[in-house]
């Protein structure tokens, strides 16, 4: 297979795209986040859970949730191309709330095509929000590694670093059980599942580590039979990276935009802080490491789309570029703001933090080109 023209991107994902963006600025204004998510300064709060859930409501009507949850589950069907072009929106507004989490789960469960995957997706269709609840204390991201372990119809173990994990209704569990890994759906407040919020520097998202107490599982929870589970994620592992990618691109985007905006109007020695060159010339390079991240991001859900035997590839690629944006953008934004630059009440801090939580989720740089080298050259054991 091959990729389409303009990795398929067309009139219909163009007018969602803008029409996400038009939303989120007429009801999510910096201003708004800020106030939101970053009203206590103090560095010994307790972790916080802050997000406008009437907007979320808004978004679920609008349908955001369902683009690429197939119509026969209730969905609109649409590429990972259109969905990508929305989370890059949400990236550059610094959307607090579980539109990722629940984006990425629902690439899972198309993964999963068992019964009780596709009634998931029609709860999520319907406005039920999800996150993957797959990762064990030590982070790692390996097919056998997880803290969770099934037997005789319970769930018993923990999962970590589940994002918006107060958010959301239903918890996908990767678990292990005697005849290898399987994914089980959980209710968010199921008796004997306890979230314990971790503290995080992100102001835009929750996370938390999960401990799960002899839950009860019945077989319609089970998305994934013990032995599939693993193939499930890797096949849906690269839309992922893809949308992680995504939104560190927006909110590259973002940091861009408001520095080169401030260096318009911010004096030094009577000239624009824009005219020199040691500032025009980095935010230069910035705006070429989006775009060429940008392209990046959507060959890679392109390729998902339509050729997934690169998929893996392209979305490491990806994903190891937009972490590169993430870390300059912040750094450049930071430091040509000068003096305010690492201020409480400059919002620049609402998205350097959300681009370092970004930039490990997942993986960072670093890590996504060793496995690209592995699948380029082969495993080498280092």
């Amino acid at each position: 297979m091959t990729q389409p023209k303009n990795f398929g991107f067309g009139e219909d994902e163009k007018m969602l795209r803008d029409t996400a963006r038009k939303f989120l600025e007429d009801n999510l204004s910096t201003d708004r986040l800020h106030a939101l998510v970053a009203d206590n300064p103090d560095p010994g709060r307790k972790p916080d859970c802050k997000w406008d859930q009437d907007l979320w409501n808004n978004i679920v009507e609008l349908g955001w949730t369902t683009i690429v949850v197939p119509e026969s589950e209730g969905g609109i069907g649409m590429s990972l191309v259109a969905l990508a072009s929305v989370v890059e929106e949400t990236g550059r507004a610094g959307l607090p709330a579980p539109f990722i989490a629940t984006a990425n789960s629902s690439l899972v469960l198309r993964e999963c095509d068992t019964p009780a995957a596709r009634s998931l997706l029609s709860a999520v269709a319907e406005g039920q929000a999800v996150t993957l609840a797959a990762t064990p204390r030590s982070g790692s991201w390996l097919p056998d590694d997880t803290d969770a372990t099934y037997a005789n119809g319970k769930l018993s173990g923990s999962a970590w670093f589940v994002q918006d994990a107060r958010k959301v209704d239903t918890l996908i569990v990767k678990a292990k059980a005697a005849d290898g890994i399987m994914l089980i759906s959980v209710p968010a407040a199921e008796s004997g599942v306890e979230i314990t919020p971790d503290a995080i520097i992100d102001l835009t998202r929750d996370q938390a580590h999960i401990e799960f107490r002899d839950v009860d599982v019945s077989d319609h929870q089970i998305l994934a039979q013990a032995g599939t589970g693993n193939a499930v994620l890797e096949r849906a592992e690269p839309g992922i990276l893809t949308l992680v990618a995504a939104d560190m691109v927006g909110a590259g985007e973002w940091l861009l935009q408001t520095t080169v905006e401030y260096a318009k109007v911010r004096h030094q020695f009577d000239r624009p802080l824009g005219f020199f060159q040691a500032v025009k010339h980095p935010l230069v390079d910035l705006m070429i490491m989006i775009d060429h991240a940008r392209s990046l991001v959507y060959n890679a859900a392109c390729a998902v789309d339509s050729e997934p035997e690169n998929a893996a590839k392209f979305a490491r690629m990806a994903k190891a570029r937009a972490s590169d944006v993430a870390a300059y953008s912040s750094n450049r934004a930071i430091q040509f703001h000068g003096g305010i630059g690492f201020t409480w009440e400059c919002y620049v801090h609402l998205y350097s933090k959300r681009q370092k939580h970004n930039q490990m989720l997942y993986g960072d740089a670093s890590y996504q080109r060793a496995r690209l080298a592995d699948l380029l050259m082969g495993p080498t054991g280092g």
